[in-house]
C-alpha cells in the first residue's frame, strides 16, 4: 500500500524547532511505540532549546518552549507565565558575566499529547559584585507538564525544584562564546537546521 505523505519542517534562527507530518487520508504512519519515542525526543529537544535560550539569552528561543498560556513556577526566584519567566530570567542574565546550565537524568512520560517529565539541572552563573568575582552552581530539578498541540510539543506548567546552591569567590577567565546570536553555533546550526 502507497501512502503519501508531506513534511513542514518550523524554522527558528535557522534551526528546526518542529516537523509536522501530513498523511493523506488519517493513515497511520507510526506505530504507537514509534510515536511515544518520537514524543520523548521531542520533548527533549525543546529542553535542550531552554538551556540555549538562557545561555545565550535568546528570547524568541525561550519563548517557543511555553505554550503562550504556559506557567512557570521557580519558586522565590519567580511564579507567573513561562514567556513572563524568559523576559524575567534573561533580563537577570544580561547582568552577569556568564552562565551555563546542563541537563542530566531525564524522565519522560507521554499519554497521548499529553506528557510529564522530570529532568536534572546543573546551572552555573558567573558575576561580579564589588568588583569582586563570583561563582553559584545550583543544582535542581524541572517537574514539566507538557501538551503537543498542532503538532508542537511545549510546556504547559513548570515547578522548579531547587535542590541546593554554592557560591564561591572566583577568578574565572571568560572564553570566546557569545551570549547572543553572535555565537558561533548560530551559523553552523542555521546550516544543518535548513539542509
Amino acid at each position: 500500500m502507497l501512502v503519501h505523505f508531506g513534511v513542514d519542517s518550523i524554522f527558528l534562527h535557522g534551526e528546526i524547532i518542529a516537523i509536522k507530518i501530513n498523511v493523506d487520508e488519517g493513515k497511520t504512519v507510526m506505530s504507537e511505540t514509534e510515536n511515544i519515542l518520537l514524543a520523548k525526543e521531542k520533548i527533549a529537544d525543546v529542553l535542550k532549546r531552554y538551556c540555549r535560550a538562557m545561555d545565550r539569552i535568546d528570547v524568541d528561543l525561550g519563548y517557543t518552549v511555553w505554550h503562550e498560556d504556559g506557567l512557570a513556577d521557580y519558586g522565590s526566584f519567580y511564579v507567573g507565565t513561562g514567556r513572563g519567566f524568559i523576559d524575567w530570567v534573561c533580563k537577570y542574565h544580561s547582568t552577569l558575566e556568564a552562565q551555563s546550565h546542563q541537563l542530566a537524568n531525564m524522565l519522560i512520560n507521554i499519554d497521548g499529547d499529553c506528557a510529564v517529565s522530570e529532568t536534572y539541572v546543573t546551572v552555573t552563573l558567573i558575576g561580579r559584585k564589588n568588583e569582586k568575582q563570583y561563582v553559584i552552581t545550583g543544582c535542581g530539578r524541572y517537574l514539566d507538564e507538557w501538551s503537543c498541540r498542532a503538532g508542537l510539543w511545549a510546556i504547559d506548567r513548570r515547578k522548579f525544584i531547587y535542590d541546593f546552591e554554592y557560591v564561591r569567590d572566583a577568578q574565572m577567565t571568560l572564553g570566546w562564546g557569545r551570549r547572543d546570536s553572535a555565537d558561533p553555533s548560530y551559523p553552523l546550526l542555521g546550516v544543518l537546521g535548513s539542509a
